[in-house]
């Protein structure tokens, strides 16, 4: 198979809205996406973060930029206000380039994003 541009999705929550607890939070997200998928840095297009309305305490980006994505365009956005949406909640959108076929990427959902997405394996 040829390298295609594809989309990894990740979500995961902080259980208080504070810098180290985003930082730590939207770190460990990253780095799950990246482990599981065996993405290479230089193979990372862009990555868009939304967050709920109610985290103001960092943008995830500047974590993501922590850990050496700060060669890579990132863009932080708001998540849509739902009623009954899970609250504090970090998701992520990563384009990447892989030869991997789109039903072999391992979506990472943790905390209490699991739940977003049941239907994913482990």
């Amino acid at each position: 198979m040829t390298a295609a541009v594809r989309a990894l999705r990740g979500a995961t929550t902080v259980d208080e809205d504070t810098a180290e607890q985003v930082r730590s939070r939207t770190i460990a997200l990253l780095e799950q996406m990246v482990e599981r998928n065996g993405v290479d840095h230089d193979d990372v297009i862009s990555v868009l973060f939304t967050a709920t309305d109610d985290i103001h305490s960092m943008f995830p980006a500047t974590a993501a930029r922590d850990i050496g994505f700060g060669d890579v365009p990132l863009i932080c956005a708001r998540e849509l206000d739902i009623v009954g949406a899970t609250p504090r909640c970090i998701r992520v959108l990563m384009h990447l380039t892989t030869d991997r076929a789109r039903a072999d990427l391992r979506h990472v959902y943790l905390e209490g994003a699991a739940s977003l997405r049941d239907d994913l394996p482990e």
